[in-house]
């Protein structure tokens, strides 16, 4: 089973964030978890990593309702970046929005993995690092 060295958390809860936190680390399959509070401070880390490999998450949970720029948002701009190094990251959506509008849509963009409904049970979200 491969180790993730980098796994990037796209959220403004703090709740979510520590508890998901806490059971990505207890998996042991992360190295180092990055948090950005908004879109627009994980598109401009990965604007500024794009020529270091090491520096860019293999994957990133990301949250649709934001402050700054939302998920939506961010996958636009993400969309627009596509390189090789970009179209390698696996994005997974934790969502509360339970829309059917929602989850069409995110499941469009090719770019997106899957689109997982909050709150995120320990399990599902253990399964999810251990599979990668």
């Amino acid at each position: 089973m491969k180790q993730i060295e980098i796994l990037a958390l796209v959220d403004d809860d703090d709740t979510f964030v520590f508890i998901t936190q806490r059971i990505i680390e207890q998996t042991n399959h992360v190295k180092e978890i990055k948090v950005f509070n908004n879109g627009l401070d994980a598109l401009n880390y990965l604007k500024d990593n794009l020529n270091n490999n090491y520096q860019l998450p293999e994957v990133i949970f990301l949250d649709l309702s934001m402050p700054i720029m939302d998920g939506w948002q961010f996958l636009d701009e993400f969309t627009s970046l596509k390189t090789e190094k970009t179209e390698k990251i696996l994005i997974y959506i934790c969502s509360s929005s339970i829309s059917p509008h929602d989850i069409t849509k995110a499941k469009e963009i090719s770019s997106v993995t899957d689109f997982i409904i909050k709150p995120v049970t320990k399990d599902k979200l253990a399964e999810i690092v251990m599979a990668l």
